[in-house]
């Protein structure tokens, strides 16, 4: 029985999409419909263990979100052998459960090309389970702990921890500003089981370096308490200030915004939304509601202290006021780029 990687970085997507088989889901916070399919996306992944389930908020990684030209979420890809085999758009159920019979089909027979159609989730499931070997399960877990730079076993998931202990090493990993990848061993029984017996290490959560545990949240807590983190947890691959600028120049003109351009969760984001769109502007959004890191940094990086802020080009041309302003007064258009227009 598999479960859902939710990934928090690139390398984390980009270790999905070298496996056999694998799903992205980009999804929002925001939206109602990604949210009911990530339910699915779940039932999904624990009836087909032979396929890797990923989970990406699109908005949090943009840049992967263009990659495979995300336009709206929810979004499904369909990896076979690192190539992308065909995508579905919006919240369909019967095209998703579709595609993921053909891929785990086509996974299985070793053939790329378009598979006919599993008979059944259930056969299929019960067929994966049953040829799992214990190398099998063995190289799972391997690759499990080593799916992103620092993982997170836990109960639960790091904005809904379903025990105190992993709820706490959830704080301590925020407090130190460690980008890390989280499973929830409740969805697994495979998974919580063998890894006690791979590790050597009875209980949860377990907390994984460079595929080599760490341990618990006691040890976590005494590297943070003695300031040791520095010496145990690799150097993250962006400082705060180069993934903003890597934020800021996603697109020709990318707006920080609270909600996005379908959902405004301000009346000032709302104004600004329909000014860009009246103009026939196009632009790349950041809700700034879901990520704290991004609506402080922000705030001092450009000496900007309030939201919505609009970047052309990587520079900050202002905010709602600004924007009016330039709108009323026939300048608007000429900062922006052509691609843009």
């Amino acid at each position: 029985m598999a479960t859902v990687i939710h990934a928090t970085e690139v390398a984390q997507v980009a270790a999905a999409v070298s496996s056999c088989a694998g799903v992205l889901h980009f999804w929002a916070e925001w939206c109602g419909p990604a949210k009911q399919m990530s339910a699915i996306f779940a039932e999904l992944a624990r009836a087909n263990p032979t396929i890797t389930f990923v989970e990406v908020e699109a908005e949090k990684l943009p840049e992967v979100a263009e990659r495979y030209d995300v336009k709206a979420v929810p979004y499904f890809v369909f990896l076979l052998g690192g190539k992308v085999k065909e995508s579905v758009e919006g919240a369909n159920p019967p095209e998703v459960v579709r595609a993921v019979r053909e891929l785990a089909a086509a996974a299985a027979s070793g053939s790329t090309a378009t598979a006919v159609k599993a008979a059944s989730a259930p056969q299929a499931a019960a067929t994966s389970a049953a040829a799992a070997s214990p190398e099998d399960v063995q190289a799972r877990l391997t690759k499990l702990t080593s799916f992103a730079p620092v993982m997170l076993f836990m109960k639960g998931t790091p904005e809904a921890p379903k025990c105190g202990f992993s709820r706490k090493i959830v704080e301590i990993l925020n407090q130190e500003h460690v980008r890390f990848g989280s499973f929830d061993i409740l969805s697994d029984n495979e998974v919580r089981e063998g890894l006690k017996k791979l590790s050597n290490w009875p209980t949860y959560p377990q907390l994984y370096v460079n595929g080599k545990l760490i341990g618990g949240l006691d040890i976590v807590k005494e590297l943070h308490e003695e300031g040791e983190f520095p010496s145990v947890f690799p150097k993250q691959e962006d400082d705060l200030n180069t993934r903003l600028q890597k934020l800021i120049s996603q697109a020709p003109v990318v707006l920080f915004m609270k909600g996005s351009p379908d959902a405004p969760r301000c009346g000032f984001s709302n104004k600004t939304v329909a000014l860009l769109q009246g103009a026939g502007i196009k632009f790349a959004h950041f809700d700034i509601l879901s990520d704290s890191e991004v609506r402080e940094g922000l705030k001092k990086y450009s000496n900007w202290p309030t939201y919505p802020q609009l970047y052309v080009s990587g520079k900050l041309v202002g905010g709602l006021d600004i924007i009016k302003e330039m709108h009323e007064e026939g300048e608007l258009l000429a900062v922006i780029p052509p691609e843009a227009k």
